[in-house]
Parts: C-alpha cells; sequence; structure tokens
C-alpha cells in the first residue's frame, strides 16, 4: 500500500481550496491514493443561528478574536474522523519558522495534519493552551488570513511524499534540502541560443563528468553569491 498523508485544513472560508486542489500535482497526488486533503467549515461548529465564530477581545482594541469553543470543539470532531488524531498546526506569524529542516522533520514523523487557519486578530488564546498545537510561520509578513499559508505548507509536505514527484526527481536534490545545502544550479534548454544569450558549452558537450562539475561550481557560486549563510551549515534546530 502506498504512503498516504491526510490533511484537515480547517477555514472559515472553503471555497479558497477549490481551485487549489485541482492543481496538475496535488490533484494527481490526490487522485493516485497517495494524499488526503479534507476541507472543513468552521462556521458549521458555530453555536448560533448566525454562525458566529468570533467576538470581541476581552481588554478592548480593534478586531474580532476567533472563539476557543468553536475551534475546540471543530478540531475534536475533525480528529475522530480518522484513526490518528495527527498533529494539529496552527499558522500564525509567531509561530516557528518553516524551512526545508522543519518540512523534512515533520514529513518524517506525521502522516496526518490538521491546519488551522486564523482570521481577524487570532485565535483565543485558550485554543493553543487546550490544543497544544505545532505554531508555524512561512515568513516575517502579515497575510489577510491563514488559508495561502496553510497551501504553503500542505504544497511543502506534498513534495516530501514518495511517489509524489516521479521517480525523474528527487527532493534531496532541492535547494535547501537536507541532503544538498546550497541552492540549485541554472537550468537550461531549447534553444540552445536566443538573443545574444547562450546555453554553456559544458552542458552540450555530452560529457556527464563536466556537467556533473559545473553544476555543482554553479551551486556553490550560486550560493555564495545569494545565501552566503548556508555555506555556514545549518543553524541550530528550533522546537
Amino acid at each position: 500500500m502506498p504512503h498516504t498523508m491526510r490533511f484537515d485544513i480547517v477555514t472559515l472560508f472553503p471555497e479558497m481550496f477549490s481551485g487549489y486542489l485541482g492543481q496538475s500535482l496535488l490533484n494527481k497526488a490526490i487522485e493516485n491514493g497517495l494524499v488526503e486533503v479534507h476541507v472543513h467549515d468552521l462556521r458549521l461548529w458555530a453555536k448560533n443561528k448566525h454562525n458566529t465564530v468570533d467576538d470581541r477581545p476581552y481588554g478592548g482594541g480593534p478586531g474580532m478574536v476567533i472563539k476557543v469553543d468553536v475551534v475546540v470543539e471543530c478540531v475534536e470532531a475533525v480528529q475522530a474522523l480518522a484513526d490518528k488524531p495527527g498533529l494539529v498546526v496552527l499558522t500564525t506569524p509567531q509561530g516557528n519558522r518553516l524551512d526545508q529542516r522543519v518540512v523534512e522533520r515533520l514529513s518524517s514523523s506525521e502522516n496526518r495534519f490538521i491546519v488551522l487557519c486564523g482570521r481577524y486578530e487570532g485565535f483565543d488564546q485558550r485554543v493553543v493552551d487546550i490544543l497544544q498545537p505545532y505554531e508555524l510561520s512561512i515568513g516575517d509578513f502579515i497575510l489577510n488570513g491563514g488559508e495561502v499559508a496553510a497551501m504553503v505548507v500542505v504544497d511543502t509536505l506534498v513534495r516530501m511524499v514518495p511517489g509524489v514527484l516521479g521517480h525523474e526527481k528527487s527532493n534531496q536534490d532541492d535547494s535547501f534540502s537536507s541532503g544538498n545545502r546550497l541552492l540549485e544550479y541554472a537550468q537550461y534548454t531549447r534553444p540552445p541560443e536566443y538573443r545574444g544569450y547562450e546555453v554553456p558549452d559544458v552542458l552540450l558537450s555530452g560529457d556527464h563528468g563536466r556537467i556533473a562539475a559545473w553544476r555543482k561550481s554553479e551551486s556553490i557560486r550560486r550560493t555564495e553569491q545569494r545565501r552566503s549563510d548556508l555555506l555556514n551549515g545549518p543553524p541550530e534546530n528550533e522546537n
């Protein structure tokens, strides 16, 4: 049986995922039974006829806060839909920084993820206190909501599932992977010359040894030029 990775996405805007889930690589992985993605509308767990999921913050301040009871009961119900409760992931600018090391660690230790997409001023702190989610940030910037961040999380993890990329591509060759701390080398295809820009002769030589050496040298050059911090080795692991 193929290894299956399951995602349950909890969101106030499930319609945002329809186009994303239909894109080629992810859609093919779903069709092949390698990945499951289930999108859950948080409003279905609201307590009143108005489907209210948020309220004003205690102590005052701008914006609205997503209610603890709605989220916790939603997550508990979603956890019960499969044999394993899975890892609850909360996308937040205050979380651990997502990088390829985190992706590799999560994909090797978990095969089910429940991803909470924040909105407004975020979640009631008791969501974190009760569910103890893995808090994850995709960068030092603010989005309108966690849906885009959830798509990034899914995309990075799906690529780690054996069979998703096909036999012709290894994710160990990607930039930032633990097997390759260098940025990827430049790639070229036909035509061999365009507007005065030519493909390097070595790539047309047919000499695989020379091509491999050139690619390694190009990776080192690019990394020194663009991300010299990567040459110093990985930083200390985050929680």
